[in-house]
């Protein structure tokens, strides 16, 4: 998986597509990533004595890593990812050549 944390990536296809946002977590033995403002779900609190109105919480649920592409830092298009070698060190390059940070 060519995901990380922190990653700028768009929903290619599913009920979101064409959105973006920030991968907040990934689960790599699921090949799921979750990413703000995509998939959200309502999830509702009971009341308590501390909240007595109780509450609803909007909590993004993880999408299928092959539903979304890393967005080129030099282009801003999405763009597939290969491995490669810069100044002595692996790094992820995008088709662009631009090195993606992460």
């Amino acid at each position: 998986m060519n995901i990380k944390k922190g990653d700028t990536v768009i929903v290619i296809s599913g009920a979101d597509k064409g959105k973006t946002g920030i991968v907040q977590r990934v689960y790599p033995k699921l090949n799921k990533v979750v990413v703000e403002g995509v998939n959200e779900r309502k999830k509702h609190k009971k009341p308590t004595q501390n909240v007595p109105e109780g509450s609803i919480l909007t909590v993004y649920a993880p999408i299928e890593a092959s539903k979304v592409m890393l967005i080129d830092p030099k282009t801003k298009k999405p763009t597939r990812v290969h491995m490669g070698v810069v100044k002595g060190k692996k790094v992820r390059l995008a088709k662009s050549g631009a090195v993606i940070e992460g």
